[in-house]
């Protein structure tokens, strides 16, 4: 799974705004010389050695810095452009002297399509920088049952919880991949609100610079009433059928499952997060899957 959906929006600013962010993906060079980049790996590519790469990659729009005039300097306020709370993290880089109020970094919670006033800058100059996670960071996680997301597909979990190729880190400890091909129907596990979605990136194709590849899945993330967040992703290109704002019954047809981003094969990944304070965090949970409630506890080799 690409790690740059799953983790946060990082924005940087000196009054005006550029996304960045930073990702861990897999390269390493087939038998023809040909260089493959994937957010997992299969034997046969560690037989040819793999590298790890972290690199920055463009982030989806979370959070927006507005600076205004203010009594003795500048009023820094953060704007959400999400259906949903988020956390952000004023920070300020660079060695420029000046005063805050409070002093930097600054941290809130910044409510649905709103704004916060962060810090209050006096003079100096300083370059500014915000991170933004999505959730509230009061997220309290109920035992619900999951429905499973793709009832007209057999099942077949390529990696499961912990699963050594990508799913060993904090935001994917407990995300699933689920085979798939390429268009299979995508349905709501649980009722939420549609907090975010892209449905433009074709498929990755091998050779181009890492730092593009990094953005190149299409995914859908639904907040939940208890504060969790589902995240599809790999979806197919145009495979998100729903809007940003909208909200979501359990069992209704949300997308169509591909092989965008960093995908070796087509596949969902699946994974309930909840933002644990600047910082995204996957969180079990229980499915019934075509055959009774699913076992996720065992790491599954993925292709």
């Amino acid at each position: 799974m690409n790690r740059a959906l799953l983790r946060m929006g990082i924005a940087a600013f000196a009054l005006a705004a550029a996304s960045t962010q930073a990702s861990t993906v897999y390269r390493w060079t087939d038998a023809q010389g040909r260089p493959h980049y994937a957010d997992r790996v299969n034997e046969a590519a560690r037989a040819r050695g793999v590298q790890r790469i972290a690199a920055p990659a463009e982030a989806a729009s979370v959070a927006r810095l507005r600076v205004e005039p203010g009594d003795a300097g500048v009023l820094a306020w953060v704007d959400n452009l999400l259906p949903g709370p988020i956390e952000v993290m004023l920070h300020a880089d660079g060695a420029a002297v000046f005063t805050s109020d409070p002093p930097l970094p600054a941290r809130g919670t910044v409510l649905p399509h709103s704004g916060t006033l962060l810090a209050r800058i006096g003079h100096g100059n300083p370059r500014l920088r915000v991170v933004a996670v999505p959730g509230a960071p009061n997220a309290r996680p109920r035992d619900v049952e999951y429905a499973w997301p793709l009832p007209s597909a057999p099942l077949r979990i390529q990696q499961a919880w912990g699963g050594g190729f990508s799913h060993g880190d904090v935001e994917n400890r407990h995300a699933v991949d689920f085979a798939a091909p390429v268009g299979t129907p995508v349905v709501a596990a649980r009722d939420g609100l549609v907090m975010q979605a892209e449905s433009g990136f074709d498929e990755a194709l091998p050779g181009e610079d890492e730092s593009t590849l990094l953005a190149r899945a299409n995914f859908i993330r639904v907040l939940h009433d208890d504060g969790t967040m589902a995240l599809y992703a790999h979806l197919e290109a145009g495979g998100v059928l729903v809007r940003v704002g909208q909200r979501v019954r359990r069992g209704q047809a949300i997308g169509r499952s591909g092989n965008t981003g960093h995908s070796t094969a087509p596949h969902l990944h699946f994974v309930v997060q909840a933002n644990r304070g600047m910082h995204l965090a996957s969180v079990p949970f229980r499915m019934f899957g075509p055959e009774g409630i699913l076992r996720f506890g065992e790491a599954t080799a993925g292709e």
